[in-house]
């Protein structure tokens, strides 16, 4: 009795157990794969059609009936608008849609067998799809392409455009910024999948800028694309790739009027360090305010950079060059106002110096030779219309006698011959006694000669010197003006020009080839 009822427990068992399996592997293949709704005379013709196709496609494996068979997966790209090009990061960011087309075997239908029926839409996650990704990308590989319907027709061709964004890495030459010109490479390819299993081929002979929006920062100069078969090192199959090629230039009126036009007005203020007058007390002050303002200008161009060594921008070179003139010339400043107070530390002019600067550079640079100012003050006596008395010296009975002459401007010839002689007469006639007292005025008269003679003398230096410093600061100012106008000119507007005129189809031949 025991046995019997020992089978039907196994038996039950067993039984069991095949239903609970049974019922989890329908629950698996449920979540894989939406159930579809058997035909019935309600249904429309395109439910007909989805029934038919997808009862037993399989999206995880290649939808091929002979596992030889190559799928051939034709790869455009359609540009709408050139996002942003991050010259710091070195990232290109385009909206795009990314045309691929391809043939399904196992989606392939007869029309007539559905109303004539000649294409659907069916969702991207219910068919099988290539696996075609940017080899460079900048994101993480987890956003993917938008899950748009593919369009799928009678003979099982399948057309998904899937519109999206991409996030390249291309490689910035800042070289020529401002005026730069860039391109940047998008590679496509599979991932999973050689050659002899997909192979990669162009579905245009170009990129489509049928629906392309111009960008405000950068101008589209020309598109190419190009198919490569690679052979890497792992694997001995092929790997094709579909390259895309965007050469942009930048626009350069925003920078020309932020950037170049300031650097232009400051060079502008580094000149006036040399036509401000050394007495102004604001030479040195008004060169380093200047370099102040270059640093700040550098800071800002440095921020946009690339953390790179490989080139420096233009724009960075013209402005350390221009910050190294204006360096420069507050030396020189400091050199000029140190002539233009030599002279009062009792120092005389050299020959050499006299003889370069006063004479050689001072026609050269054309400044006139105006008159002393010491000169203009001895002799603005002589211009007035009164008469002076100046101290002349007496030598009478061996014993210095001080007497006044009467300096004529002016005065009839024989009033002043009649005045000398009645002093003649009153010198003969001066009594013993006062010798002691005229000669203390006569020795303090010879000191106050002295000390004028000694002023003058100084002053004269000092005229000198001021005169050298002068003519420095002509010099320096003649210099730096060709200086910086040689530099603005060739690093603003010849270089650029030149590149763009000369180097255009070399630049395109040697990355694109002929096109």
């Amino acid at each position: 009795m025991k046995r019997p009822f020992i089978l039907l427990f196994v038996c039950f068992s067993v039984a069991i157990s095949n239903e609970f399996e049974s019922s989890k592997v329908h629950h698996i293949s449920a979540e894989a794969k939406p159930p579809l709704n058997r035909p019935t005379e309600y249904q429309t013709e395109e439910q007909r059609l989805l029934y038919h196709l997808m009862r037993t496609y399989e999206r995880s494996v290649r939808p091929v009936r002979n596992a030889s068979t190559t799928i051939t997966v034709k790869l455009g790209m359609t540009l709408t608008n050139i996002f942003d090009i991050d010259e710091k990061s070195q990232v290109l960011t385009i909206n795009v849609w990314l045309d691929q087309e391809w043939k399904d075997e196992l989606l392939a239908w007869e029309p007539k067998q559905f109303s004539g029926i000649t294409s659907i839409r069916l969702p991207c996650d219910t068919i099988w799809l290539p696996d075609i990704l940017l080899y460079n990308n900048a994101d993480d590989f987890t956003s993917g392409y938008m899950r748009s319907r593919a369009m799928v027709f009678y003979d099982g061709t399948v057309f998904w455009p899937p519109p999206t964004r991409l996030r390249s890495l291309c490689k910035i030459d800042v070289t020529y910024f401002p005026f730069d010109d860039q391109l940047c490479i998008l590679k496509f390819g599979s991932w999973s999948y050689h050659g002899f299993q997909l192979d990669l081929t162009n579905r245009s002979t170009n990129i489509d800028l049928t629906n392309y929006v111009e960008s405000g920062e950068f101008e589209l100069v020309r598109v190419h694309q190009k198919r490569r078969v690679v052979k890497y090192s792992c694997c001995d199959e092929p790997y094709p790739d579909i390259t895309f090629y965007i050469h942009v230039r930048r626009k350069t009126l925003f920078y020309i009027h932020n950037i170049v036009f300031p650097c232009v007005m400051m060079s502008v203020l580094t000149l006036l360090v040399f036509y401000l007058p050394p007495d102004s007390g604001e030479k040195v002050g008004l060169g380093i305010t200047v370099l102040l303002a270059f640093s700040v200008f550098v800071l800002a161009v440095a921020e946009k950079m690339p953390e790179t060594s490989e080139s420096l921008p233009l724009i960075g070179i013209y402005l350390t060059t221009i910050m190294f003139l204006t360096s420069i010339s507050v030396v020189m400043t400091v050199l000029v106002l140190n002539f233009h107070h030599r002279g009062f530390m009792n120092e005389e002019v050299p020959e050499w110096i006299d003889e370069l600067f006063l004479n050689k550079l001072r026609r050269f640079v054309r400044m006139k030779k105006r008159r002393s100012s010491i000169l203009t003050k001895a002799a603005a006596p002589c211009n007035n219309k009164t008469s002076r008395r100046r101290p002349t010296i007496i030598s009478m009975n061996g014993v210095n006698k001080m007497d006044y002459e009467l300096v004529p401007n002016g005065v009839d010839k024989e009033e002043e011959h009649e005045n000398n002689n009645h002093n003649m007469a009153l010198s003969h006639r001066m009594p013993d006694k006062l010798n002691v007292v005229e000669q203390t005025i006569l020795t303090s008269l010879q000191e106050l000669l002295q000390q004028q003679r000694y002023q003058f003398q100084q002053e004269t230096r000092a005229e000198k010197w001021r005169m050298v410093a002068e003519v420095i600061d002509r010099l320096l100012f003649h210099i730096f003006l060709v200086s910086t106008l040689l530099i603005t000119v060739i690093m603003l507007l010849m270089i650029p020009l030149y590149r763009r005129l000369f180097y255009d189809d070399q630049f395109d031949e040697k990355l694109f080839g002929r096109m």
